[in-house]
């Protein structure tokens, strides 16, 4: 077998130039159950902006407010760590999934994958034509014909790639404010339709241009599976034991036995190569480039069938599997990480559950000392901000304090309500004897209630005069 492929990535010829990929139209039923699955997922990832569970954004990413939907629930600033965490449970999850099934994700779930494969290279197909046309396409002047299909093309791709910055802008700043920009007319929110092209020149340079690079040179995903993956991981692997045989692969002819010859089952056809959306032989192993679409399988199975040839030549398996037929086991790295995974979740499940509603923080106002009243009262003055997570009204909210006996004023009203998603800020006094104080800054304890229901509580410090300890 060839190997010069370690020395270099696919797509770079001899010259150290870009070696353009002009993959065949994929077929075959793993395309099919492929197609189902992006389908689904374009819909999803479509339609996400525009759902709206109990008034929330199904997902929305507003990076620059610092507010985050995650499936309808709003997450705060003040979640951070929540969102860190769910960011460590998904880095566990891809390398428990990589361990065990290679690259898969890349190849049926990633967006790049799904949109390059599914979306921009069927328009090519559909305007360009297939695999051999393009080539044609590619090599000849810039006569009529060559204009008109690249001037369509790009046309066509430059309209996706808007549409998908529209989508991509409606998760970074609502959709509700981009349908309000677009009524409103483009012209009233230049610095959002800059932004808006902007996110289009990329995704069309992306799409037109980059593709496959953004796999093999962009992602860091790749790289992991050098790290990750094992002789056990199941990942798109060609069977060498039945391909190569004894004496190699042969070019197929009508009625030679080629088990006699001692050649292998593989015909030398070069079709899983063709049909490679980032141009590499899976024949010469696991490599960085493969993203496991499956392409090469499908391809594969067709000619095993056209040459009357057992299937699965070409087939998910591992290295293991190949060498001794061993079958898929749950090994003790996969144990590992699935505990880690599991005990990163039930974390996660935990501080979801037990997620206050209400977020109060009570400072003491800058700059201001206790003032001392009659009776020997100590009376300080403090600022608060409720901020309301949930998507209902907190109606009838007042403060007590739980750890002094003394009372709590609120500045203009003595009871408030705090709107949904919302924030309520204001100033209070608070005023406690001196007996029942135990030092110049002690610690109290203020609940935070709704009616008679206590549904939060915080800490604040409370200055009194130092001789008073």
């Amino acid at each position: 077998m060839e190997e010069n492929f370690r020395d270099s990535i696919g797509t770079i010829n001899k010259e150290g130039k870009r070696a353009w990929v002009f993959p065949k139209k994929p077929s075959g039923p793993l395309y099919e159950y492929r197609k189902y699955v992006s389908y689904a997922l374009l819909l999803f990832l479509l339609a996400s902006p525009f759902i709206k569970i109990n008034g929330n954004q199904f997902l929305m990413f507003n990076v620059l407010e610092r507010r985050f939907n995650i499936f309808g629930l709003p997450f705060w600033p003040q979640d951070f760590y929540l969102f860190v965490l769910s960011m460590i449970i998904g880095v566990v999850f891809i390398a428990l999934f990589t361990v065990a099934f290679g690259r898969i994700f890349c190849g049926w779930l990633c967006p790049q994958t799904i949109f390059m494969e599914m979306v921009f290279r069927r328009v090519e197909y559909w305007i360009d034509g297939d695999r051999g046309a393009q080539k044609r396409l590619d090599r000849q002047g810039w006569n009529a014909e060559k204009i008109k299909k690249r001037a369509l093309k790009w046309t066509v791709f430059f309209f996706i790639s808007f549409l998908i910055a529209n989508v991509f802008l409606a998760y970074l700043i609502g959709s509700d404010r981009l349908l309000l920009y677009i009524s409103q007319g483009p012209f009233q929110h230049i610095s959002t339709l800059v932004s808006l092209l902007i996110f289009t020149a990329v995704f069309f340079f992306v799409f037109a241009w980059f593709r496959e690079q953004v796999c093999i040179i962009a992602c860091p995903y790749g790289r992991m599976q050098g790290v990750l993956l094992d002789n056990k991981s199941i990942v798109v692997a060609y069977d060498h034991k039945r391909g190569e045989g004894k004496n190699g692969r042969k070019k197929f002819k009508k009625g030679e036995d080629r088990q006699a010859l001692g050649h292998g089952d593989c015909i030398d056809c070069f079709q899983c190569v063709n049909v490679c959306p980032t141009g590499i032989d899976i024949r010469n192993g696991t490599q960085l480039e493969c993203v496991n679409c499956t392409a090469c399988i499908d391809e594969c199975d067709t000619i095993m069938e056209n040459v009357h040839l057992p299937k699965g030549l070409i087939r998910y398996a591992s290295e293991e599997n190949i060498e001794k037929k061993t079958p898929f086991t749950f090994t003790p790295r996969l144990k590992g990480y699935s505990a880690v995974l599991l005990i990163l979740t039930g974390i996660l499940a935990g501080m979801l559950f037990l997620r206050n509603d209400l977020e109060a923080n009570i400072l003491r106002l800058p700059g201001q000392l206790y003032e001392h009243k009659e009776n020997n009262i100590i009376s300080n003055v403090f600022t608060y901000k409720l901020l309301n997570k949930t998507t209902r009204t907190i109606d009838d909210v007042s403060f007590k304090l739980l750890s002094h006996n003394g009372k709590i004023e609120v500045v203009t009203h003595e009871n408030f309500n705090v709107p949904a998603q919302g924030l309520s800020e204001g100033t209070l006094f608070i005023e406690i004897n001196n007996s029942a104080l135990n030092g110049d800054k002690d610690k109290l304890r203020i609940g935070v209630y709704s009616g008679e229901d206590l549904i939060e509580t915080t800490t604040a410090r409370f200055l009194a005069p130092r001789s008073y300890k």
